[in-house]
């Protein structure tokens, strides 16, 4: 017995030793072979770094003159883990009275917002906004948002008609590239805001997939339940302290990182704050950079703005990528945009030690952030300003129909007619004809991005919305028309179509004489004179015909046909000759610009007739989608979509409006909607479809499917004028880091343009010099100390300038439709209640109108709308023997071409240095102060 206990005793004796022996080694494993590891791993448990956010680096002009940098501000803060919980709610209302009563802004993030009694998503405002802005039908969900901004951009040039047709990311893709981000997510066919709605209301345990119905007063109600309030307060200080305690909660576990709560406020907040620490622990003020600019609105367009990271491929790029924070502020266009990981430079931080629930138990070292790189970009402060200044200026008095005065003369900016009320836009480029520099740049209006620097408010971004919404023309403050704007340029586009001539060997001398019009099947073409005042230009040639802008002289170039003594020219030449000559001077590409910039192209006469049924088969899909008594897009889509191929296919014959609307019926479309759908077809689409002899003159004089950029022309002019080198377009000059030790500069690109003989650009530029010594411009130029050779361009812009409320207006002219107003009430009532779209009222005004009148047209029903005014166009350069410096302006509904002399005459005198005492400093033009 006592054996058998004494071999037990024994095997637990082994058992135990060799467990002992187990431990010890895996205790010297731990702390001889990876004690290093686990007490990394300790230590990541024990500190963390609170982010010391980098100043950002400074954008400057060519000579280092300030134009964006930064300035120390007080900002509040609260650290969550130095608020006792029970004080929370008193300490977020204090914060808050603080600032409101010292008129400072705070940081009001809480997407659930109380106007009248009643509660409503910020998110839902967001994407109605987003449509407005657009145009696009209240109804329509994400991808049909997408595709209606990819159908505008199809129509406007900006993507050609087979994009629609790619795979939707690179769509997305191509958009982007071209400056357009729709918020939305094209994987799941949702706008990010809802996406954002739906990932917040489930961080307070609220699933929109189960839970249907959840508007925003029970959200409301259910958040106030989670944070306990008591039903003491108000929903109006409930609120309050929800934007705190949420601002607190997006944290998340990170509670040691101090929450912003207010930014750039007053030494009142900052004194106030001080003096109530005792009642408001845990909140501080501490100094940190804001973005600012000193100039204010200048530049603004070249600069851009700031804003928080919000769109769904900036969260991909910035906060999935590039491990920004999503409550970092980040560049939103232009510079600031284009630059913003140079710019950004490198965030320092505290290091500090917190307990394992995140709390902060001191602080032990510091790291200071490195600001980021300084942008050089190549315009002149001075000269920028004076192109905005000229700019904003000679708007005023186009639209007073007055008189512009400079030293250098007055220019009367009015015809005999009228006056050009509606010139309220425009924009001037100035470029350095040799590099490709851009001396000045200015788009009008303009905005103030010190605005957007801490957070704009809803108000002031109101203020920059246009007052006509539904007006492509209206002002935009925050668009750049420079850049982004592509329109006809009328006869600033005749030297492209003389410098193919002369290409194909016809001399400058040779004269074709101007009869008036040309007289093309059942359509007279006039020379402007001719349809002006019956008048003619006589015997004309190349110098003569550019001075005076000769349109008959440049429609028998296009067909290659001497009109005038009828015959053929001594060349053979067509309009194939005037596209491709317009494509080597760069006008069916972008410039390579920094910024953000949408390219013209050039017409292609083999492409009109596919891409205008492309367009068509576009815009018919949208505006069908119910429009067929028996079927819809989604009951039967392949019918639905035999239809709109069967309807595309007229488009080469081109039919009478009388048998579209018969073929329409037999296709069952609405009675309601035939005579919308017949006149879209019809009128454009079908009656532009083939190419004809008529669409050769137009383009030969700038008209018809031309349509480019103001920066665009600028460098086509400073290619024409540098000897035929076209150059990539720059606004940056070098990027410089902080230190000085490293400094990139931008290379310059440039490309010889194949001609067959290189004088050929010298008759362009005499003939252009005529412009300005006795032609159009002259009046401009007569005093003016420099030679300048310039053109004069106008524009036409057809089409009438919808209302600002459609409906409204729809209304106010019904007895003129032959309708009275109760029937169409009814009818529009009806006809809206019954779609399944539920579109805007107007849409339902209008069917009904049609409806009740058969016979009206859409044109009759816009017949009391104004008219859009031509555009303004006035290209140049100077000096005219060596040239430098090559300016283009473009004034919307500017009314004459000539009226956009006097803003090129003030910006070539600023850079000549003919108004500016350059006595303090001498300026090397080529990149910086020369010393």
């Amino acid at each position: 017995m006592m054996q058998r206990q004494r071999e037990r005793l024994d095997i637990l004796k082994t058992v135990l030793m060799c467990i002992f022996a187990a431990l010890i080694l895996r205790l010297s494993f731990m702390t001889v072979i990876k004690g290093e590891d686990y007490f990394k791993q300790a230590q990541d448990k024990v500190f963390r770094k609170i982010t010391v956010q980098a100043p950002r680096g400074e954008i400057k002009d060519r000579y280092g003159r300030l134009i964006a940098g930064n300035r120390p501000s007080f900002t509040v803060q609260i650290s969550k883990n130095e608020v006792v919980k029970d004080n929370m709610n008193s300490i977020a209302l204090g914060i808050i009275g603080i600032l409101e009563k010292n008129g400072d802004k705070y940081a009001d993030e809480f997407p659930i917002v109380l106007e009248n009694g009643r509660f409503s998503f910020i998110y839902d405002k967001k994407i109605r906004d987003w449509k407005e802005e657009n145009g696009i039908p209240k109804s329509y969900n994400a991808k049909d948002s997408f595709y209606y901004i990819v159908d505008s951009l199809i129509a406007s040039g900006a993507v050609s008609p087979e994009s629609r047709n790619i795979d939707k990311f690179e769509l997305q893709k191509l958009l982007n590239e071209n400056g357009y981000y729709p918020p939305i997510y094209v994987s799941k066919w949702q706008f990010a805001e809802q996406v954002r709605k739906k990932e917040w209301l489930y961080g307070y345990d609220i699933d929109t997939e189960k839970e249907k119905g959840v508007d925003a007063a029970k959200a409301f109600e259910r958040i106030r339940k989670y944070y306990e309030l008591p039903s003491g307060y108000s929903d109006a200080e409930a609120r309050k302290i929800m934007i705190i305690r949420d601002l607190v909660k997006s944290k998340g576990y990170l509670q040691y990182q101090p929450v912003e709560v207010a930014y750039d406020v007053s030494q009142k907040t900052v004194a106030e704050i001080e003096e109530k620490s005792m009642e408001l622990a845990g909140v501080s003020v501490e100094v940190k950079p804001v973005r600012y600019y000193p100039s204010g609105e200048v530049a603004s367009h070249i600069i851009g703005y700031m804003g928080k990271i919000s769109l769904p491929y900036e969260i991909e790029k910035y906060v999935t990528e590039k491990g920004y924070s999503q409550s970092d502020t980040i560049g939103k266009s232009g510079i600031e945009k284009q630059y913003e990981e140079s710019l950004k430079g490198e965030n320092g931080y505290k290091r500090v030690q917190v307990d394992a629930a995140g709390r902060l138990i001191k602080r032990l070292e510091m790291k200071e952030p490195v600001p980021g790189d300084s942008v050089y970009l190549t315009i002149d402060l001075e000269l920028q300003k004076k192109a905005e200044e000229s700019l904003k200026n000679v708007l005023a008095k186009i639209r007073q129909g007055g008189v512009y005065t400079s030293k250098w003369g007055s220019s009367t900016l009015r015809d005999s007619k009228r006056v050009y009320s509606k010139a309220t836009s425009g924009a001037v480029v100035a470029l350095d004809v040799k590099t490709g520099d851009v001396l000045a740049m200015a788009s009008y209006p303009g905005f103030d991005p010190n605005l957007f620097a801490t957070g704009i408010s809803s108000e002031d971004m109101g203020k920059l919305q246009p007052e006509n919404k539904n007006d492509t023309l209206a002002p935009r403050p925050l668009y750049n028309v420079a850049t982004m704007t592509t329109v006809q340029p009328g006869s600033v586009f005749k030297m492209v179509t003389g410098l193919a001539g002369l290409e194909k060997g016809l001399s400058p001398k040779y004269k074709i004489t101007d009869r008036g019009y040309i007289k093309v099947g059942n359509r007279n073409f006039g020379c402007w004179i001719w349809n002006e005042r019956k008048g003619t230009h006589g015997p004309t040639d190349l110098y003569r015909a550019l001075e005076v802008s000769c349109n008959y002289y440049f429609y028998s170039l296009s067909v290659g046909f001497d009109y005038g003594a009828n015959k053929p020219l001594p060349v053979e030449m067509g309009i194939e000759d005037i596209l491709y000559y317009a494509k080597l001077l760069g006008l069916d590409e972008k410039t390579g610009i920094q910024i953000e910039e949408v390219s013209g192209k050039v017409p292609n006469p083999s492409d009109k007739l596919k891409n205008t049924k492309l367009m068509l088969e576009s815009t018919l899909e949208g505006k069908l989608e119910n429009a067929f008594a028996d079927i819809t897009s989604k009951s039967n889509p392949s019918e639905y979509k035999q239809r709109i191929d069967t309807m595309v296919s007229w488009a080469e014959e081109n039919p009478s409006r009388g048998e579209i609307i018969k073929r329409l019926g037999s296709l069952k479309v609405k009675e309601d909607s035939i005579n919308e759908i017949t006149d879209i077809m019809k009128y454009n689409y079908f009656s532009q479809a083939k190419w004809s002899t008529g669409d050769s003159f137009n383009i030969a004089i700038g008209q018809g499917e031309n349509s480019y950029s103001p920066i665009q022309m600028a460098n086509y002019i400073a290619t024409l004028t540098n000897g035929g080198y076209k150059n990539n377009v720059t606004v940056v000059d070098k990027i410089e880091s902080y230190d000085k030790l490293s400094i990139e500069k931008i290379k310059r690109e440039s490309v010889k343009i194949p001609l067959s003989d290189p004088e050929n650009l010298e008759h362009i530029k005499r003939g252009m010099k005529k412009v300005t010594e006795e032609g159009t411009a002259s009046s401009t130029f007569g005093n003016f100390p420099v030679e300048v050779g310039g053109k004069t361009g106008t524009a036409q812009k057809s089409g009438r300038i919808p209302a600002v409320d459609e409906a409204q207006y729809l209304l106010s002219h019904l007895s003129s439709f032959g309708v009275g107003k109760d029937e169409v009430m009814k009818l529009a009532d009806t006809l809206e209640k019954n779609s399944d779209e539920k579109l805007d009222r107007d849409y339902y005004l209008k069917a009904a109108i049609q409806k009740l009148n058969p016979k009206i047209k859409t044109s009759d029903i816009n017949r009391f709308k104004d008219t859009y005014d031509n555009f303004a166009w006035f290209v140049s350069f100077a000096p005219y023997d060596k040239p430098e410096i090559a300016v283009v302006v473009l004034i919307f509904q500017g009314g004459h071409g000539g009226y956009g002399g006097p803003v090129a005459r003030d910006v070539i005198a600023q850079y000549m240095g003919l108004e500016t005492d350059y006595s303090q400093e001498k300026i090397d033009y080529s990149g910086g102060l020369a010393q």
